[in-house]
């Protein structure tokens, strides 16, 4: 065996080997679904994992040389190392330039769409989800088969019968031409039959695709859950500002409710009275500083960042959460408005959970033009969610509320420049921090914790003195096309010539001979969506009050934040 090759097991093997195969097929048809946290340490640094792979670029030699590679030796499997690597990447199949799932990529990718749902800890119900788009796609093809057959009956029977008529003749004549009918109307009836479970297996497909999640990224490290997320990078020294504010070495750091109680400006008691358990009333200099944070963001993102700001419903129907895929799998942690008060246009209504909701879907089911791309727009919203899954957990303070506000920023861009406008949005939300001079870190989050439409996630996570951790201010999301393919959100590439023009102005550079030259117009394609808080609001509050607290009681004011406080520095607590 050369010195390339190592052991591993018989399933990788045949992971590898099934995956090489089911690439190469092509089915006839397919369905496309139009309509549709406390951190630890102990993370995976940046530095030292390993680089993505690169995209496939042949099916059918990897197959030869994933056949080639692999011979059987005591129940184990010889691959060539160098095959293996181009397969996967930590631990899954890679995804290469695959895009979002539709019924023909999941049966043509069954492989990798089940490696990507276990490396997520995906539930077996969906993976079996997986296993049963990928069988009824394919019976879907055999039923258009035979549909098609019965079509073809009908029609010649058809043409039988109008044969006949012409000709006229006797009762042999008239015999056969009712028993043309008669074949022609059973053909119909089959046709028709057909038609009715095609539509059937439609609606299924469509309901099991909902509840698939993106596939992953290639940089997205395998992992169970937030303790297992990737630091890329640090900002700040959380020593830095308690020495310029004279912290003292027994100064033990307060909450930040107690911080705002002190500047008399904070009321959770009476708010949960009138409202329920995870409400907050803010007052006073506090609710101002929750103001001037807000302004601030707003001013930063559309006068240094290029976004347009955007004010947004805060009440949406079911099929914008559709769109964002917030639904159907999240329902439960969304605030929903009964039927007797209102309606969206007959669908269910619900209160936004992100302004990323109405954001993207501004432009759902329209055809933009490449040249409008990228669009990056920027909201303020109070944001409401139900959090029915986090009972008990962050139960103090402004950590997890059932509203908040919080400035979304959203780009809607093509596939060539969304990993640059992805990073490009993140970057804008750690200008924030950095404006703030609050210590933070960026991470990647693992394949355990990423969320359900992202294909690749970073978190950036603030620094809480009084809990001697980092907390999670923003989540920069690319979700590829998964959001556009839901909503139906496409562009037109731009116009290319015979000669290589790449628009239409350019074209009319080169000359009469290319005037007989007629391009075809392109073909709509799938935008990509990213989106990100930039930041949230109640978070950046409460890091602003435990970082910038003094042993007095009082609140230094950020530098950048006084031209929106009036010119005010210092916070004084209330006597």
């Amino acid at each position: 065996m050369p010195n390339t090759a190592r052991r591993t097991t018989m399933a990788a093997a045949c992971y590898a080997a099934a995956f090489a195969t089911t690439l190469s097929r092509r089915t006839a048809s397919s369905f496309q679904l139009h309509n549709i946290p406390v951190r630890s340490s102990g993370r995976l640094v940046a530095a030292n994992t390993r680089a993505s792979p690169a995209p496939f670029s042949s099916c059918s030699s990897m197959a030869r040389m994933t056949v080639a590679a692999a011979t059987e030796a005591e129940g184990e499997v010889e691959v060539d190392a160098a095959a293996a690597q181009t397969m996967m990447v930590h631990g899954r199949i890679s995804r290469g330039n695959l895009p979002s799932l539709d019924a023909r990529a999941v049966a043509d990718n069954l492989p990798l769409v089940i490696s990507h749902l276990k490396s997520r800890r995906s539930s077996d119900d969906a993976m079996a989800s997986a296993e049963k788009i990928a069988s009824l796609n394919n019976e879907r093809v055999s039923l258009i088969q035979a549909r098609d057959r019965a079509l073809s009956v009908r029609k010649e029977q058809s043409a039988v019968v109008g044969k006949l008529m012409r000709e006229g003749g006797g009762d042999d004549s008239k015999d056969a031409v009712e028993e043309a009918k008669a074949l022609s109307a059973k053909a119909a009836d089959e046709a028709d039959g057909i038609e009715t479970k095609l539509d059937e297996i439609q609606g299924t497909v469509e309901t099991l695709l909902a509840g698939l999640p993106n596939l992953l990224d290639d940089r997205v490290p395998d992992g169970d859950d937030d303790t297992q997320n990737e630091v890329v990078s640090e900002w700040g020294d959380v020593e830095a500002l308690p020495t310029e504010l004279g912290w003292t070495d027994d100064f033990e750091a307060k909450w930040h409710d107690d911080v705002a109680s002190g500047l008399g400006g904070w009321n959770s008691e009476n708010a949960v009275a009138m409202s329920g358990a995870r409400f907050v009333a803010l007052s006073g200099q506090v609710a101002r500083l929750e103001r001037a944070i807000s302004t601030y963001f707003l001013d930063l993102h559309t006068t240094q960042n290029g976004y347009t700001e955007v004010s947004v419903p805060l009440v949406v129907g079911r099929s914008a959460l559709e769109g964002t895929s917030q639904l159907p799998k999240f329902e439960e942690d969304l605030f929903r408005i009964t039927a007797e008060s209102h309606t969206c246009n007959g669908q269910d209504a619900f209160l936004i959970p992100t302004a990323e909701v109405p954001l993207t879907n501004l432009y759902a089911g329209q055809i933009l033009e490449e040249s409008e791309l990228p669009l990056s727009f920027v909201a303020l919203t109070p944001c409401f969610r139900a959090e029915a899954g986090s009972y008990g957990r962050d139960t103090r303070g402004l950590i997890r509320t059932h509203q908040f506000h919080k400035v979304e920023l959203v780009k809607i861009t093509n596939a060539d420049t969304s990993d640059n406008e992805h990073e490009s949005l993140t970057r804008h939300a750690e200008q924030c921090l950095e404006a703030l001079k609050l210590p933070y870190r960026k991470v990647r989050l693992c394949s355990g914790d990423v969320g359900f439409s992202a294909r690749h996630c970073y978190d950036l996570e603030v620094w809480l003195p009084s809990t001697g951790e980092y907390r999670e201010i923003s989540s920069c999301s690319n979700t590829g096309d998964f959001q556009a393919r839901r909503m139906a959100l496409r562009y037109r590439p731009e116009e290319k010539t015979g000669d290589g023009a790449a628009t239409k102005e350019e074209a009319n550079k080169v000359g009469k001979k290319n005037k007989k030259k007629k391009a075809k117009k392109p073909k709509p394609v799938l935008c990509h969506t990213i989106n990100g808080s930039g930041l949230a609001v109640g978070r950046t509050l409460l890091a602003v009050l435990e970082n910038y607290q003094k042993p007095d009681g009082s609140v230094v004011v950020p530098e950048v934040l006084r031209p929106y406080m009036g010119g005010v520095e210092i916070l004084e607590p209330q006597k």
